[in-house]
């Protein structure tokens, strides 16, 4: 039996050296020591970037076990234990959240269809300093380009997507753009 194991038995405190020994070998005790003891900070700090009681919850189990899937990729010489524990959890809760902000972004995008077909211009409520006139001065593919980015709410990623050329492009587009419409403000 693992020095740690003996500790869990007994209920006593040990160090992470003993914890990381225990993890290694695959203890169960010491992940439900681990669980235990640090899934309220983590919860803390998943929280904090979900907002959400119920992704919170479901987040903080998925990254326990990505945790115990990968405790094999953790190295004490990088990094603490609870540094390593804390990484993973911000990332996976920020990659939850972006996963979450693109599904809401593609329902917009379906309410924005739904509006375009009722008769109703989204350009009309975004349109209160002339922009669109002054967008009549550019050249087609640059007009298209400004056109969802500033007016519909497309990202340059999304803008790529819908008119099917490269990222690359979209960013040119708009720069030449700006630089165009630059000389109407100042």
């Amino acid at each position: 039996m693992g020095a740690l194991s003996k500790y869990l038995e007994q209920g006593k405190k040990y160090d992470e050296e003993q914890l990381f020994i225990e993890l290694k070998a695959r203890s169960r005790k010491a992940f439900e020591y681990l669980y235990d003891n640090y899934s309220p900070a983590l919860y803390g700090v998943i929280f904090n970037v979900l907002r959400d009681e119920e992704s919170s919850n479901d987040a903080l189990q998925e990254i326990f076990v990505k945790i115990w899937n990968n405790f094999d990729s953790y190295d004490p010489v990088k990094s603490r234990l609870y540094t390593w524990m804390l990484n993973i959890a911000r990332n996976h809760s920020i990659d939850r959240l972006r996963s979450r902000s693109t599904a809401d972004r593609k329902d917009l995008k379906k309410d924005k269809d739904f509006v375009r077909q009722h008769g109703i211009q989204p350009e009309q409520f975004t349109d209160g300093i002339g922009l669109r006139k002054l967008i009549d001065h550019l050249e087609e593919e640059q007009k298209i380009v400004i056109d969802l980015l500033y007016f519909q709410g497309f990202t340059q990623v999304e803008a790529a997507e819908e008119l099917n050329i490269p990222l690359g492009t979209v960013k040119s587009r708009v720069r030449i753009a700006i630089h165009k419409l630059r000389k109407y403000f100042v």
